[in-house]
């Protein structure tokens, strides 16, 4: 309860903490199906019917309502994100841990593969992994939590070598503690706070790279929603149906938006060093 009162009382963090908790709030009805319509029912009569009491953001070309569309798309979204993230968490983890805790041949053999896969950009390493293994949404899952690794295991690593010299961790295997309880006792406990701001902003990351790869046809394939899909499917209709790509595109950029205001408020309350007065 003391971190909810600390990030509503830090100003990018009430806004990034409302803007998370209604992006999930949808992602949760649109998993378990409580939208107003179902979202891969075709309306023929319907198609591209502007918004309206009965269409709340209008029809898409197939006569699918495009705001159940947009609520099972957020679902699907934050279902690639979420697990990918967790993904690269666990991963990443345990790697940077290992190569802290082992030091020398360990540690460069992991650190140069993670210099490797840093040397290529996010969405192109995504797009390499998805097009050896074939499109689909867990293989999107699988590509982005590898494209993310790196960044966790760096933010890991780090830490784990300066706790690693402290006078507790020396105390501890004095008294003879096992390598397993140092780990996790002593090291893992203490990076919870910087891995949590990475999280946060990993899943921003996260979503934004889904819906390119759903964009490219690569990630969550038809006629199940996505928002990068959707956006994809509504680039013939701007003129003629322009809410096709402003409701998605929102969709997306406020929830990008609203988990790098967060990110960035639990920076601040968590880092004493990065610490600053509340915006």
């Amino acid at each position: 309860m003391r971190i909810l009162r600390a990030i509503f009382g830090h100003g990018s963090g009430r806004i990034g903490g409302i803007i998370v908790g209604v992006y999930l709030l949808v992602a949760i009805l649109g998993m378990l199906g409580l939208t107003p319509h179902n979202p891969i029912t075709q309306y023929r009569v319907d198609r591209l019917h502007a918004p309206d009491g009965a269409y709340w953001m209008g029809t898409d070309l197939f006569g699918r309502d495009v705001a159940s569309r947009l609520m099972a798309g957020v679902g699907q979204s934050f279902t690639v994100a979420f697990f990918s993230v967790a993904f690269a968490t666990l991963a990443g983890t345990v790697l940077g841990l290992a190569a802290a805790w082992l030091g020398r041949r360990w540690d460069g053999i992991v650190m140069r593969i993670m210099d490797v896969l840093l040397a290529f950009p996010a969405i192109l390493l995504a797009l390499l992994i998805v097009t050896v293994a074939g499109p689909g949404t867990w293989t999107s899952v699988v590509a982005i939590g590898i494209v993310y690794t790196p960044i966790f295991t760096r933010v890991v690593r780090g830490p784990a070598l300066s706790l690693k010299a402290r006078e507790f961790v020396d105390a501890a295997r004095t008294f003879g503690s096992s390598s397993s309880y140092i780990v996790t006792r002593h090291l893992l406990l203490n990076l919870v706070a910087p891995l949590t701001v990475q999280v946060t902003l990993a899943l921003a990351w996260a979503l934004l790279t889904e819906a390119g790869l759903s964009f490219l046809g690569l990630g969550t394939q038809p006629p199940a929603a996505s928002l990068g899909l959707m956006l994809s499917d509504s680039r013939n209709l701007m003129e003629t149906a322009p809410w096709l790509m402003i409701f998605p595109g929102l969709a997306i950029m406020i929830s990008i938006l609203g988990f790098n205001l967060l990110g960035d408020a639990l920076r601040d309350i968590l880092d004493p060093k990065m610490r600053r007065a509340p915006a």
